[in-house]
């Protein structure tokens, strides 16, 4: 009846002291948490439970096994199988506990800070923090788990010897790997990019939406998801259009002919900007920036708030400029104008049969059909 009755007072006591001390922890944070509304450590704190409960489990168990005399036969077993539990439930429990004080501390920056370049530059800084501190937890974790064997420990003694030899092997080796690892922290810290910030890579234009300490992630405009090693950033130049601000300025180029109303122009686009929501009001301005036989090509200057509104403000003002000068002034938009081909006097085709000269058979684009020839 001893040898019944002792394990399960051991296994079940340590159940029941892990679920009474993790509802009162529970219990605990649940309170502070509805005290407390301006942080959301103690919410944040409770995602948490499933580790605390395993790291109460597992020493309980641990401490009090032998007092079981459960399988004796494999007590070393046992006993090595709930270390290795308690130290994985552990670094699990560190790293939630890291990531509730960290994110609580980013959320009442968010809300203490209205800038949202700073907002989003603290924010890779807090992600790529995380990743650094779950990278370094993981493998002290790892680290102890191997120690606990002992032939690991005594191969451990003998890689001591060959350690410098092994450290520059490994240098070598993972080279492009230590090189993207420092360019991810010089990105963080050196404020280059930010999530969130509006970049221009390899041609393609896109939203930052992922940076690790390997690679970044940059979102198109078409939904495109391109990948690139964080060493790219600190190694070749790109455009940051977020950087310094979102404001930005756009053009829209037309090709309209010589005798084009460009004061009619100003005013239609004057207006076309006021009706549209996208264009923030700061400037606006239309003018001939170059000239062609045939051409004139006109510049139209608009502003907006974000990359986003100046694709916006484009499109409309190049669309309804278009339309308003095919309605109401169908005579300025470029035309092919044809003339009588008149070849030198010693060419030998330079005459027809009745001593007129050659014409050309061009088409006219938007001018009225000739009057027939009376002579």
């Amino acid at each position: 009846m001893e040898n019944l009755l002792r394990p399960l007072i051991v296994i079940g006591g340590s159940v029941v002291l892990t679920l009474l001390i993790g509802w009162t922890t529970d219990l605990l944070l649940r309170k502070a948490d509805q005290r407390h509304h301006e942080t959301p450590l103690w919410g944040l704190l409770r995602r948490g439970r499933i580790p605390y409960h395993l790291v109460l489990c597992a020493a309980f168990l641990r401490g009090a096994y032998d007092e079981a005399q459960l399988l004796e036969q494999h007590r070393t077993a046992i006993g090595r199988t709930l270390t290795l539990v308690l130290i994985g439930a552990t670094a699990w429990l560190v790293i939630r506990i890291a990531a509730a004080i960290v994110e609580s501390t980013y959320s009442r920056y968010a809300r203490a800070h209205r800038d949202p370049a700073r907002v989003r530059r603290v924010r890779t800084q807090v992600s790529l923090i995380m990743r650094v501190v779950s990278a370094i937890v993981g493998v002290v974790a790892v680290a102890s788990m191997l120690l606990t064997f002992p032939a690991m420990r005594a191969a451990g003694t003998s890689l001591l010897a060959s350690a410098g030899l092994l450290g520059i092997v490994a240098g070598i080796a993972a080279q492009s790997t230590l090189s993207n690892l420092f360019a991810g922290l010089q990105i963080a810290f050196g404020d280059m990019v930010r999530l969130g910030d509006v970049v221009v890579v390899e041609g393609e234009w896109g939203t930052v939406d992922e940076i690790t300490l390997t690679f970044l992630t940059v979102r198109t405009w078409d939904e495109r998801r391109i990948t690139m090693p964080v060493s790219y950033f600190t190694s070749k130049p790109f455009e940051n259009w977020s950087r310094g601000g979102a404001q930005m300025t756009g053009t829209v180029f037309l090709h309209v002919d010589h005798a084009a109303p460009l004061a009619a122009m100003r005013d239609r686009l004057r207006d076309i900007l006021r009706s549209c929501p996208a264009w923030d009001g700061r400037h606006y301005d239309l003018t001939v920036t170059d000239s062609t036989p045939s051409t004139m090509e006109v510049r139209a200057l608009v502003t907006a708030k974000d990359p986003d509104d100046l694709w916006t403000v484009r499109v409309s003002v190049r669309e309804q400029l278009i339309q308003w000068l095919t309605e109401t002034h169908p005579y300025a938009l470029p035309r092919v104008n044809t003339a009588d081909a008149v070849l030198p006097p010693t060419h030998p085709n330079s005459h027809n049969g009745d001593g007129r000269a050659l014409r050309t058979n061009r088409s006219r684009v938007h001018e009225p059909p000739r009057a027939p020839d009376r002579g």
